[in-house]
């Protein structure tokens, strides 16, 4: 693209992004530092919502009522319920729904899942492929082992569920419902309700141990 070209290119971004902004901002959406803020022509926001600096919004997002973005976050093709949080630094992919009261917390990505009410996903996951219930913790370092080479496959979370972090949970596979994944497990095997899943090697301790 020649520099002419790029230039003009540019400033009808520009204008194409301040005409979309002014929208929002006239119809109550707070955009924080707004020139740091993208957003698509087919974007739908609700009411009582705040955008932090540098966030980008692609297309077909519908986001609700009482909801807050942080910074750095890129979301497309998702849906945002009422009273969620998403961000700083999270990624929500297309076929995403976050529902009402979730929380989705840095370096989180999500891709073609729902997240029940009230469920937290606050630091440091992989969430793909799956159906996360309501009030579920999902600890820092999970995530979904949806794809197998070939295939994508399904992970099933069920309500009241605490995943403890740096779990693998290898699809597909259901986690049902109040039940506990150990810390650092790898789950093969579908989790009954009201269970504790652990996979863990025995730690071995050398004493007096000298390093050669």
């Amino acid at each position: 693209m020649k520099s002419k070209n790029k230039k003009n290119f540019a400033l009808q971004e520009k204008q194409k992004q301040d005409k979309i902004r002014n929208k929002f901002m006239t119809k109550g959406v707070t955009l924080v530092a707004p020139d740091t803020i993208f957003l698509s022509a087919n974007t739908k926001i609700g009411k009582n919502v705040v955008i932090n600096p540098y966030v980008v919004i692609g297309s077909n997002v519908k986001i609700g009522n009482n909801v807050e973005i942080l910074s750095f976050t890129h979301i497309e093709g998702a849906k945002i319920e009422d009273n969620a949080k998403v961000g700083p630094f999270s990624r929500v992919r297309p076929g995403t729904v976050l529902s009402k009261r979730s929380r989705i917390g840095n370096f989180v990505e999500v891709k073609n899942s729902r997240v029940g009410t009230g469920t937290k996903i606050n630091h440091l996951s992989y969430v793909g492929d799956a159906t996360v219930g309501k009030f579920t913790n999902i600890g820092a370092g999970t995530i979904t082992c949806n794809y197998d080479g070939k295939r994508k496959h399904k992970t099933n979370i069920r309500d009241e569920v605490f995943i403890g972090s740096n779990s693998s949970l290898v699809a597909p596979v259901t986690i049902g419902k109040n039940s506990v994944v150990g810390a650092g497990s790898v789950i093969t095997k579908n989790v009954r309700e009201k269970s504790l899943a652990l996979t863990r090697s025995k730690q071995v301790e050398k004493k007096n141990y000298k390093k050669k």
